[in-house]
């Protein structure tokens, strides 16, 4: 089984949001206050502090547009916030019990028949499994309730 990373929304796509730059239905970010419970910055992959300002945008997490490049919300800080450095550590930020991962072609469309809902202390190892198949490129973690994209998880580097 492959070595596993998980990955961070871009700095260049954080920073477009934080200056006010259109999200994926072309509207300006919205900011709220985050009461420290359930706001999970995309950027740092960390929850947002109780009494900090955090966006809610509309994000697409691919490259190309296709019928499988899901749209949905995803929080970021509002201030700038370091981005979290591709790891084999579980990011802070998952606090459910449970998550959705999918696998995606390198043509970042679905492959059929590897999506699940896995406990969190699964996440690596479920993950790894779908990573050592040749027709899967990344996975995506998303939320087991919402659908919300949480990261993605790529293969790792050789120790």
């Amino acid at each position: 089984m492959p070595a596993i990373r998980f990955v961070a929304i871009p700095s260049r796509v954080a920073a477009h949001y934080r200056g006010g730059g259109a999200d994926a239905n072309g509207q300006t970010p919205e900011r709220q206050i985050s009461d420290g419970n359930g706001v999970p910055c995309r950027h740092c992959l960390r929850t947002v502090p109780d009494g900090s300002a955090y966006l809610i945008v509309a994000h697409r997490p691919f490259e190309t547009v296709n019928p499988y490049a899901e749209l949905g919300p995803i929080f970021l800080c509002a201030d700038a916030c370091a981005r979290a450095e591709a790891s084999d550590a579980s990011p802070a930020m998952l606090t459910s019990a449970a998550y959705i991962i999918r696998g995606y072609s390198t043509d970042e469309r679905i492959v059929y028949g590897s999506g699940k809902v896995v406990p969190r202390a699964a996440i690596g190892d479920e993950a790894g499994e779908l990573l050592a198949r040749d027709d899967i490129a990344f996975v995506h973690l998303r939320s087991s309730t919402n659908n919300c994209f949480q990261c993605r998880i790529e293969r790792g580097y050789a120790a």
